[in-house]
This record gives C-alpha cells, sequence and structure tokens, in this order.
C-alpha cells in the first residue's frame, strides 16, 4: 500500500473533446465541441451550434498575475493540459503524492441519449487512458449523465466502479428537478450498496429559490393568504453562498436524507472553510425559531438533532487557500477538512504549494496537519485500503 504525505482532494483534469472522441459512437462525433485557434493566437472551442469559448481562468498555473490573460490559452503548452506522465512531474514539482481528478463538465446541450454516450466515454477514458499510467497516484473522479433518470445515473456509477474510479461527482439531483425527492434514495441507496463515494464539487448545478418559491418540495404547501412568506430550508443555508454547497447539504438535512442514510457522506470539493462555524451556528439559531411552525404548517421533516450536528457528522470540506479557516479548523472539523491545490487554476499556488501550506500550516500539531493532507481524505475515499 502506499505511503501519502501530502494528497490533492482537488485538483482538475483539462480534456478536449478529441482526446475521448474515439470513444463516442460514431453517430455523436460531430456534435462534440471543437478546438479552434483564435484570432488572438490562442486556442478555443466551438460548439457545433457555433458558440465560441476563448481561455479561461482554469490555465493560471504557470502564470503570474502580470502575464496572466484569461482570454488567452494554448493547450498543448499548459500546465495541467498534457499527458499523465507530464502530470506526475508536474506533482514531483509541487511536492504532491496524488491528486483527485475532477473536469469541468458545465451545461451540455445534448440529448439524454448523447449524454449518456459522451459521459460513459470520458469515464472511460479518464480509467484506462489517463489514471492506469500511475492508478495510485491519478485519482479520477467519474462523471454523472444527469439526465432526470436515476437509473441511468446508478447505470454509470456502476461503470465507474467497474473500471475503479474512485468516486463520483454529483452535479444535479439524481431526479433531474431543483430540489430533492423520495426517488433520488434508490441513487443514494446504490453508492452506499456499492461503497462509492460521492462528492459536490464546490455546489450542484442549482440556485436558490426565488420569491414566492420554495427550495425543496414540502409534503403540505399552503397557497394564497395561508402560505408562508419565507422558506425555512433556504434560509437556513444563507450564511453561507451558492458557490459553496450550503443549499444543497441543508436541503439533504432538512429532508431527512440522513435519517434514512445514517452511513452516507458527502465530499464538498473546492469551498474553503473559513465560513462553516458561522454557517452552523446560524443554521441552528433559525431551525429553533421556525421548525415548530414549519412542521406544523409545512409537514417539514422533523430530525433528530440540531442541524449543526449532521453538518458535523455527514459533511466533508475541501479548501485550498484559506488562513482564516485554519484557524478556526477545531470549529470546522478537523476530522472534516481536505487540502487541495486547484490544479490548475487561478486559485491554484502551483509550483508553491508547499510553501504556502508550511505558512498556513505553521503551530498546527502534526496530527491534525497529517489529517488535513491526507488522512481525512484517504478515509473518505478508502485510500486506506
Amino acid at each position: 500500500m502506499r505511503t501519502y504525505t501530502c494528497i490533492s482532494g482537488d485538483s482538475h483534469v483539462q480534456f478536449e473533446a478529441e482526446a475521448y472522441a474515439h470513444r463516442v459512437p460514431e453517430k455523436f462525433r460531430d456534435k462534440l465541441p471543437k478546438r479552434i485557434k483564435l484570432p488572438n493566437g490562442g486556442d478555443g472551442r466551438m460548439e457545433p451550434d457555433g458558440t465560441i469559448f476563448n481561455g479561461s481562468t482554469g490555465h493560471y498555473a504557470g502564470h503570474t498575475p502580470e502575464n496572466f490573460d484569461p482570454r488567452l490559452a494554448h493547450y498543448d503548452e499548459e500546465a495541467g493540459h498534457g499527458s499523465p506522465k507530464q502530470r506526475l512531474e508536474e506533482q514531483d514539482i509541487d511536492g504532491i503524492d496524488a491528486e483527485i481528478l475532477y473536469t469541468i463538465w458545465g451545461r451540455r446541450s445534448y440529448s439524454p441519449e448523447m449524454t449518456k454516450a459522451v459521459v460513459h466515454a470520458y469515464n472511460s477514458y479518464l480509467a484506462e487512458e489517463f489514471c492506469s499510467y500511475a492508478p495510485d497516484r491519478l485519482l479520477g473522479i467519474g462523471l454523472l449523465p444527469h439526465t432526470g433518470v436515476v437509473d441511468d445515473d446508478i447505470a454509470e456509477m456502476e461503470h465507474c466502479k467497474k473500471l475503479g474510479l474512485t468516486g463520483v461527482v454529483v452535479y444535479k439531483w439524481p431526479n433531474g428537478e431543483r430540489y430533492p425527492t423520495p426517488e433520488d434514495d434508490r441513487f443514494w441507496a446504490a453508492a452506499l450498496d456499492m461503497d462509492m463515494p460521492i462528492s459536490v464539487h464546490t455546489a450542484m448545478n442549482i440556485r436558490r429559490s426565488g420569491f414566492g418559491e420554495f427550495s425543496i418540495k414540502y409534503p403540505i404547501e399552503p397557497e394564497g393568504v395561508d402560505r408562508p412568506p419565507i422558506c425555512v430550508v433556504d434560509r437556513m443555508s444563507r450564511y453561507g453562498t451558492t458557490h459553496c454547497g450550503c443549499l444543497e447539504l441543508t436541503e439533504m438535512i432538512m429532508t431527512g436524507l440522513f435519517d434514512r442514510f445514517p452511513k452516507l457522506n458527502i465530499y464538498f470539493a473546492e469551498n474553503q472553510i473559513g465560513w462553516v462555524p458561522i454557517f452552523k451556528q446560524q443554521m441552528d439559531m433559525i431551525w429553533e425559531v421556525n421548525h415548530v411552525w414549519a412542521e406544523r404548517i409545512m409537514g417539514l421533516h422533523k430530525i433528530s438533532c440540531k442541524p449543526s450536528e449532521y453538518v458535523e457528522q455527514h459533511a466533508y470540506w475541501g479548501y485550498f487557500d484559506d488562513p482564516i479557516g485554519v484557524k478556526l479548523r477545531q470549529e470546522v472539523g478537523v476530522e472534516r477538512i481536505i487540502w487541495g491545490s486547484d490544479f490548475p487554476h487561478e486559485v491554484t499556488r502551483w509550483p508553491e504549494s508547499q510553501k504556502m501550506l508550511s505558512e498556513q500550516l505553521a503551530g498546527v500539531p502534526e496530527d491534525e496537519k497529517r489529517k488535513m493532507l491526507g488522512g481525512n481524505l484517504a478515509q473518505f475515499f478508502h485510500l486506506d485500503r
């Protein structure tokens, strides 16, 4: 078994569709985005409908604030955009033993059939043509198709498990709605049966409910003057941002997910952690004031302990550069913190991650450092097996 000293719990692979197109059924290949050369001399991406994407902040590694231009990218020359051999060299430069590897999938306008095919191809390529080069250091996270059909997500999760991928990332509720429903329980049950780690990268592709809307589907939703003017669940999550998974986690708690699945844990990657203590404190205060009437009028699930206790028992948090969060680590929960470099995106400190970590973790006891820099991650993703 490999011994890890420092693992990045949040890094990214930057494949263009051309990398795995040979695994996509031929009838869909002409609908994949194509690499193009832009007038500025950089590389871009064109969708079949003509939409062009130029550059991104995901190509920051290797640049300085003075020479970085988010409009300009050269895919074949960028750090984090090469072969698995290059990736191991980049890890070595940064003092990293291994990386959890996400990708940026975004919103695609594919049909459900094409989405399933492309996601299947991507996962196969990631596992068999990239991570297989060094499976103890290149720890791939699989995508799910999110067609709105729960069985589609379960089937692809099974595929990821057979491929040996380290986990899967959830970008939407499996049921396809903007809120959780009982139908999702088949997905969570399957994940536990497969022993497949589940993560949310920053947050799902949802946003807070609008005025007069509710964040979840309450068992009872009165109309007219009988309709309450606030959504308790939305309000409980207000001290985090929509970029950090706090809304999704609150929805999970207040729809009873962890009461039904007490062994389920979720890793919220790339979120920073300094906000977590006030989030826990304020969600408890808001719940205490509002839960009695919400249970009576709206049928809100009666949880068995304080909301913050579910956070402490079921959520892992990823951070990349957060000296305030490190100071508040006991309030966050040292056993639930996972560091990641976010390489090669703009918040990465590559190739000087170790310098940043030594500064921010100065004075932190060695046993706590070990947990935050790899121990907690190894436990969550079963690397200790």
